[in-house]
């Protein structure tokens, strides 16, 4: 039996509905005189400044009153197209090909840079992307952002990803597993897996996001706001931004406060720790201009990869992508003070950042934890 368009309108209907319920989805209203707006999140270690933001009152400082939204990873870009949730952060290369499709979402702001990496066995012959040619990489799911990045930089060293790589989908907790069976030759991975699995002595980084030029200069991610909000309500967007923005500052100055008020305030699942470690391997040094940057660098990067369209424009990409507001300025973030919190700060063990580019047959280094010896 043939459907009628009546019937294809209520089909469309309930979907969207299915994907919106338990997303709270309610117009934006003034109540005490505040906004009200909504932050869609999913749990991961690099939202530290999301968790931040809502504990530390920087969105009720600019005149919001937040609710925030739990999404998975299945649904999380339909979610913010049919507004279930206003704003967020995330990954750049995450939303570029839907924005290519006509996905009406814009980036205000840069967060954070060196979530993503490319490992190899510590024992084995991988030393370059080079030597991944006609090797198997396991990834969390194709499409998502270690996929993505794994492929940017393949592409970047001419190598085929759709014809010399074959691609193995393992859940994230079990890629260390995978190189140990040998059942792939190395892994593409984010945070904390990534500095997990160095530290038990298992890979090398071959790409690291954190510290390859020219990934390491680069924001993966930024602050992401539904476009038709941002259309309705710009002063709450900017806001928005604004909170997130200093949010990301404060977390770069305080990474183990802010690793412990993830964990305890029961965000994402880890301790305290093992969060500090995975939050001290990023830079939350928040830029408008390195945004705006990254997403014409990363788009470009994708098309090379053959992950956009080949007649897609990137240049033009990159500006319907990105959007500047009112109030959100590289100037005023670099006058931003923020405090820093007793004992907040990672300890000299917990702080990768300052050697990110180790040797992992090191002793000194081996686990990622320590400092390298003084010369």
């Amino acid at each position: 039996m043939r459907n009628s368009p009546t019937t294809g309108l209520i089909v469309a209907t309930a979907f969207s509905m299915a994907l919106l319920t338990g997303c709270g989805k309610k117009p934006v209203a003034k109540e005490g005189g505040l906004t009200k707006i909504r932050v869609g999140y999913i749990g991961l270690t690099c939202e530290a400044p999301i968790f931040t933001a809502v504990e530390k009152g920087f969105f009720k400082e600019e005149g919001l009153d937040v609710s925030l939204v739990k999404c998975e990873w299945a649904n999380y870009k339909d979610v913010l197209a049919l507004g279930g949730f206003d704003v967020t952060h995330h990954l750049i290369m995450y939303f570029l090909k839907p924005i290519e499709q006509g996905l009406d979402v814009k980036f205000t702001g840069g967060i954070h840079r060196g979530c993503l990496r490319v490992q190899a066995p510590l024992n084995g012959n991988i030393r370059s992307i080079k030597d991944l040619r006609g090797k198997k990489i396991g990834v969390p799911g194709m499409g998502t952002p270690p996929f993505i990045f794994a492929n940017r930089v393949l592409g970047a060293n001419g190598i085929d990803p759709g014809k010399e790589i074959t691609w193995l989908v393992f859940p994230a907790g079990e890629l260390g597993l995978a190189l140990d069976k040998g059942d792939v030759d190395a892994v593409a991975d984010s945070e904390p897996i990534g500095s997990m699995l160095i530290a038990q002595g298992k890979v090398r980084n071959i790409a690291d996001q954190a510290a390859d030029l020219p990934y390491s200069t680069e924001y993966c991610c930024a602050v992401l706001v539904n476009g038709k909000f941002l259309a309705k309500n710009p002063k709450a967007a900017a806001a928005a931004t604004r909170a997130l923005l200093k949010a990301a500052k404060w977390v770069e100055t305080n990474p183990a406060a802010a690793a412990k008020l993830s964990v305890e305030k029961k965000y994402l699942a880890s301790n305290s720790e093992q969060n500090t470690i995975a939050i001290s391997h990023l830079r939350y040094v928040p830029s408008v201009s390195g945004a705006e940057t990254a997403v014409k660098l990363a788009s470009s990067e994708m098309k090379n990869a053959g992950m956009l369209s080949p007649s897609t424009d990137v240049d033009d990409l990159a500006r319907r992508a990105f959007a500047h507001l009112d109030g959100v300025t590289d100037e005023w973030l670099n006058s931003l003070q923020v405090e820093k919190v007793p004992g907040g700060q990672a300890s000299l063990r917990e702080d990768v950042r300052s050697y990110a580019k180790f040797d992992p047959s090191d002793p000194f280094c081996s686990a990622c934890l320590v400092p390298p010896p003084t010369q």
